[in-house]
């Protein structure tokens, strides 16, 4: 079966920009009501419980996540990314995968994390890679996405230093809320923030619950 070309192209961007990558972005995430989000899905999950980034890249959000008490696990779609991750986090597990196939066993999380992952996906896709998450998760378990606020397609050409082509689509939030209403969560809440740091457009981040049925 032939891969997607947006998935062969997102793989190979990555894997281009992946030493680079690291280098430009700091191990802290930023700005601060990021880290504010992120703190607030690790104490809902609560600590040592099982969660998997998906879109993990470099691993910086997944060590993050660790130092906030979770049991975590990266996955990337990007072998690049992958092994940069592992040299920088080695006592950390990163696997290669894409959250377009089975990304866990059916219940086994008790949260999952998609920071800026769902981006890269074109939005058709969205609804079946919301009800994979819901089965990964176990029942009550929680869900957070990260994503560029809006509703475009941006293909970019160029990015850490290289030339490179892929997608990244803004999301309006209202539509991924309903969204993940569809495939089985109930959303606990949505946060917009305005653009800083040279930022294009707002972020929103969507917190969300795995019903128990």
């Amino acid at each position: 079966m032939t891969e997607p070309h947006w998935l062969t192209e997102t793989r190979a961007a990555y894997d281009t920009v992946a030493e680079d990558y690291a280098r430009l972005l700091p191990d802290v995430v930023e700005p601060p009501l990021d880290r504010a989000v992120l703190a607030a899905f690790a104490e809902t999950v609560g600590p040592d419980r099982p969660v998997l980034e998906v879109g993990c890249g470099t691993g910086r959000v997944t060590a993050h996540l660790r130092r906030l008490g979770l049991d975590v696990t990266g996955v990337d779609l990007s072998p690049g990314m992958v092994a940069v991750a592992r040299r920088a986090y080695p006592e950390l597990r990163f696997a290669v995968g894409s959250m377009t196939e089975p990304i866990a066993a059916d219940g086994s999380l008790a949260g999952l994390v998609a920071w800026y992952s769902v981006i890269h996906l074109p939005p058709e896709l969205l609804p079946e890679v919301f009800a994979g998450f819901r089965r990964a998760l176990a029942p009550g378990g929680h869900l957070l996405l990260a994503v560029k606020a809006g509703d475009r397609l941006d293909r970019r050409e160029r990015a850490y230093g290289h030339r490179v082509t892929y997608d990244v689509h803004w999301l309006p939030p209202q539509r991924l809320s309903a969204q993940l209403t569809a495939a089985g969560f109930a959303v606990t809440a949505t946060v917009l923030r305005e653009p800083v740091d040279g930022e294009r457009q707002p972020q929103a981040f969507l917190l969300a619950r795995r019903g128990v049925r």
